[in-house]
């Protein structure tokens, strides 16, 4: 069993390590590794080294490079390979790739990572469809991931995401705004404590939206465009998820 790892940012790098501490074969890479790796984990010299005879390949990247990812790696693909792409976009962007990859015959799966990797690493919950959904299911059996299996459908897992997404980060933009305009009238515990009327949470997960946003603006600015994308394909409004887009963009800047 092999597992290949392609981008060991933040989340790849915790699959990878904890891939490796349930002794599984793992290589990666990464053109700008940051964060520690196992010692079991084999650093490759390229993408398609890493590749090299896995059973299981994780796109995890920016969406945006997802295609580009898969144009690299169709030559080096074995046959009866798993490939998840993990990263978080619009479902005509996962059925792109999926064709780009279809001349090496390797099983397509779209993953939906729905859960903030740090805390769990490899057993975060998963959502999975596409052709190659059981086949993932089969082989990672002995490693009791938490993956649920939606269909064959390439695209059904990251509309759930998205839809999601529409929610959970229109939610952080819309606290950061008004915790910085209450900080900015002398109203801060006033703000507070309305959030935590409305939304049932506590201080420590206030925080947490209002830090997170800002850390993680590139990767949730492409999510968000991602819905957007989704949302125009079907010809539904997207005013709110625009918003949400535009202040990632000041976050940005």
């Amino acid at each position: 069993m092999k597992v290949a790892v392609i981008g060991l940012g933040e989340a790849g790098s915790h699959f990878a390590n904890d891939l490796a501490e349930l002794g599984v074969k793992v290589s990666g890479w990464d053109p700008e590794l940051r964060y520690k790796l196992h010692p079991g984990v084999i650093f490759a010299g390229s993408n398609p080294e890493a590749v090299r005879n896995a059973n299981i390949i994780l796109s995890v990247n920016y969406a945006s490079e997802s295609k580009a990812i898969a144009r690299e790696l169709v030559p080096y693909l074995e046959a009866s390979a798993v490939y998840c792409e993990m990263n978080t976009a619009a479902p005509s962007l996962k059925m792109a790739v999926e064709k780009i990859l279809q001349p090496s015959n390797v099983r397509f799966v779209d993953v939906a990572i729905m859960a903030p990797v740090p805390q769990s690493g490899i057993k975060v919950p998963l959502l999975a469809s596409g052709p190659g959904a059981q086949a993932l299911a089969e082989i990672s059996k002995p490693y009791h991931l938490n993956l649920n299996i939606l269909s064959e459908v390439t695209g059904e897992a990251a509309e759930n995401k998205l839809l999601r997404s529409i929610v959970f980060k229109g939610v952080s933009a819309v606290l950061g705004e008004a915790i910085a305009a209450g900080e900015k009238m002398g109203k801060q515990d006033y703000i507070r404590s309305q959030i935590k009327s409305i939304l049932s949470c506590d201080e420590d997960m206030i925080d947490q939206f209002v830090k997170d946003t800002p850390l993680h603006a590139k990767r949730r600015k492409e999510e968000m465009e991602a819905v957007r994308e989704m949302l125009k394909n079907k010809g539904l409004s997207y005013c709110m998820t625009s918003g949400t887009i535009k202040n990632l963009e000041q976050l940005l800047k």
